[in-house]
């Protein structure tokens, strides 16, 4: 413990992770102000997801919070980060998929129409704004470079993010929580390879999150429908590549990779069912991971904390990669105490009682069921 408060790690810190506390802090405020405006706009115009069908919620709900959050993170980058083509490429292609998706919130897109607005959106970051993956390293130094395939590499990831980002929008406060975690995650990674200007960006796309999670965290009174989950998918995304862009490093994706293992992992199993059952693989159903959570006796909130867990414990992982071992130990911590939270709350929600007479005497406790 006086190892990880040591002045050498202190300073390390803060040489490298202070740059984004100011964007994270920014887009935080500007985010938790402009919720409330996407609230009446949203009523306004129409933007209202309505209960029934897949949607578990009860009552009418605002649907614009992927432009609360889109203002919080532009604003945030365009005061702190030093403008550039690839920058000013994650400002305007995050909301133009913000925008475009917006359309879908109100009028649902045909599942092939919307497959092509995500490729082209991801197309048009690639080939205008170059953010793409280039090479990609092994231990021992051995670069391999993509060549051709840099350009369906980079277009496949970009479309996977926004899938996977989309796909984990169940829950109230889910998928603002896990990319807020990531976010943060990729920060420190950046932090560790010195690139400040994606330690910038991670930072605003995690406060523009937590900002709008105090408004979503169940009982959810505004969602970020699909131009949120799509802001966050494309942002995400391109700010992985920009962080792997400048640098030949082992597994420089590994840990946002890592991080989002469970909603990768439960999107590609989705995809696969859904083949496999003859249906459309843009066709919704409540068989995703968060749904049998559910199923199971977990609540939004609970679910939301199983998530969180399983993510920072993962993208902890991911970390050690970049010499962030000692992360890992307050991660765990971390993990440990949401999953009490969890088995608390199960065991006084459902009455159960652990079958331990010696238990109860030391307790002082009477009767079980």
């Amino acid at each position: 413990m006086t190892d990880f408060f040591s002045d050498k790690a202190l300073t390390n810190i803060t040489e490298h992770l202070l740059p984004g506390l100011w964007p994270l802090l920014v887009a935080f405020a500007i985010s938790l102000l402009a919720v409330p405006l996407a609230i009446r706009l949203s009523r306004r115009y129409g933007w209202i997801a309505q209960p029934g069908g897949r949607h578990a919620h009860v009552n009418p709900t605002p649907l614009l919070g992927g432009l609360a959050m889109w203002v919080g993170f532009g604003v945030a980058v365009l005061v702190f980060v030093h403008a550039s083509t690839q920058v000013i490429g994650v400002v305007v292609m995050s909301g133009l998929a913000m925008a475009l998706l917006a359309i879908d919130d109100k009028r649902p897109m045909r599942p092939l129409v919307k497959l092509g607005v995500q490729v082209g959106l991801a197309v048009v970051a690639v080939v205008v704004f170059g953010i793409e993956i280039r090479f990609f390293s092994l231990p021992g130094g051995h670069l391999v470079t993509l060549g051709l395939l840099m350009a369906p590499v980079s277009i496949f990831w970009l479309v996977s993010m926004q899938n996977t980002v989309n796909f984990l929008d169940g829950v109230d406060g889910l998928a603002a929580g896990v990319i807020a975690i990531v976010a943060v995650i990729l920060m420190l990674a950046a932090g560790q390879l010195k690139q400040p200007e994606v330690v910038q960006l991670s930072g605003a796309l995690a406060g523009c999150c937590a900002g709008f999670l105090i408004f979503n965290f169940h009982p959810a009174r505004i969602f970020m429908g699909d131009s949120g989950a799509h802001f966050l998918g494309m942002a995400l995304g391109m700010i992985s590549i920009l962080g792997v862009a400048k640098v030949a490093v082992a597994f420089a994706l590994a840990a946002p990779v890592l991080a989002l293992a469970l909603p990768i992992i439960d999107t590609g199993w989705a995809i696969l069912r859904r083949r496999r059952q003859g249906t459309s693989v843009a066709r919704p159903d409540l068989m995703h991971l968060h749904h049998r959570l559910q199923s199971f006796g977990l609540d939004p909130r609970q679910t939301c904390y199983v998530f969180y867990a399983a993510s920072a414990l993962l993208g902890g992982l991911g970390l050690t990669l970049f010499g962030h071992g000692r992360i890992l130990a307050v991660v765990l911590v971390a993990t440990a105490v949401l999953t009490s939270t969890v088995a608390t709350d199960l065991l006084q929600h459902t009455g159960w009682r652990v079958p331990a007479p010696w238990l109860r005497r030391l307790l002082g406790v009477t009767g079980s069921h």
